[in-house]
């Protein structure tokens, strides 16, 4: 969203999202006049507005005549400057740059955006795959939001995305969280040197990236905690380590007593003695591990366990639901889970809805004990 109008007595200055400044002011004609060009700052804006107010007292002022027209501007080019000049994690700028090929550009690219319209949208929205909803709701969304700034440029009047729902997409498929007793036998089946891996990222709730990320200085043994404050993803096909996935992310997690003799013997086999070490490096020994070489053991691991829908991602849902049943608030299991938002955290609470009958037991032996 563009900032806050900067008032004035002659003329208004605003800061637009792209940073640079735009100057307007109603000329003696009443209608409103913008300056022919951005400006870098705000006090070169000024500059421009102080120069036309000259003009205006002295009675010379004339509306400057059109120029030549410059050509319109499209939504793929003007999504693609969108994407570009944004603040974004190299994994979320690969993602809108997929979803720009894949699913807006062709529709839409060529299109001029002050042509773009609420038919044109819903039109686009109906030829879309119903039977991918992630990729439906998240190509909307983006297409919400440049339009969204679009609309603060002024190059359009109004945003066209009007689906009610759209940006939201139910899951796919139903995540069924593994046993305890699932855990130990992937984790048995998996070579050696990835079982703590697994006990981690179950009974810890820790995303891959934060797994493949994590060095002998994140893990505390005395106080039984790992530390997460990075993350890799792969972007187009190469590791890049940054933050974790939102501020929340960085976060101290406590490790079960029981996992911890795992880790520690990880810690002394498998792991260099350096602090910054990685606890599952790849072949190398120092650089991040190729998740595709973890996923074939663990496809191999989980069809051992007879659980071959599991995927790797779904050992955090698991411990954010063991966290649940063992009692978790949502605010303990927003900390935990590192979720910007208790929203996010809620899903799991219906995990704890399985122990209603514990907790109607536990009441009638409270009452029990009351009269005693």
């Amino acid at each position: 969203m563009a900032a806050a109008r900067g008032r004035r007595g002659f003329g208004r200055v605003r800061k637009l999202p792209s940073g640079r400044y735009q100057a307007s002011f109603v000329a003696p004609d009443l209608r409103r006049l913008n300056a022919p060009t951005t400006f870098t700052t705000k006090a070169d804006a000024e500059g421009w507005l102080a120069l036309e107010r000259q003009r205006v007292a002295g009675g010379d002022w004339q509306r400057p005549k059109p120029s030549r027209r410059e050509p319109p501007t499209t939504f793929g080019s003007y999504a693609s400057t969108w994407v570009s000049t944004r603040e974004l994690k190299p994994k979320t700028r690969e993602g809108y740059e997929h979803l720009l090929k894949r699913y807006l550009d062709p529709a839409l690219g060529t299109r001029v955006m002050a042509e773009i319209n609420t038919a044109d949208v819903r039109a686009w929205w109906n030829q879309m795959d119903p039977s991918k909803p992630t990729g439906r709701a998240r190509s909307y969304a983006l297409l919400k939001a440049v339009l969204n700034t679009a609309v603060a440029d002024e190059l359009i009047a109004a945003n066209p995305c009007r689906i009610r729902g759209a940006s939201n997409t139910t899951r796919a498929r139903e995540i069924r969280p593994a046993s305890t007793a699932e855990i130990d036998l992937i984790a048995g089946a998996m070579p050696s040197h990835f079982r703590a891996l697994v006990l981690l990222g179950a009974w810890c709730a820790l995303r891959v990236g934060e797994l493949l990320e994590l060095r002998r200085r994140d893990v505390n043994l005395q106080d039984r905690t790992v530390r997460i404050e990075r993350a890799v993803s792969q972007v187009h096909g190469r590791p890049v380590v940054g933050t974790p996935k939102s501020a929340a992310g960085t976060r101290t997690v406590s490790i079960p007593p029981h996992v911890v003799p795992f880790v520690t013997a990880h810690l002394d086999t498998y792991v260099g003695r350096e602090r910054n070490s990685l606890l599952f490096p790849g072949a190398d020994g120092v650089s991040n591990l190729q998740p595709s070489t973890l996923y074939r053991s663990w496809a191999a691991a989980r069809a051992a366990a007879g659980r071959p829908d599991l995927r790797l991602h779904d050992l955090r849902h698991t411990g954010a639901t063991m966290a649940a049943r063992a009692g978790a608030t949502l605010a303990e299991l927003q900390q935990r889970l590192g979720h910007s938002s208790v929203n996010a955290a809620l899903r799991y609470q219906h995990a704890a809805q399985g122990r209603d009958r514990q907790i109607a037991d536990a009441l009638s032996e409270m009452a029990a004990r009351a009269t005693e």
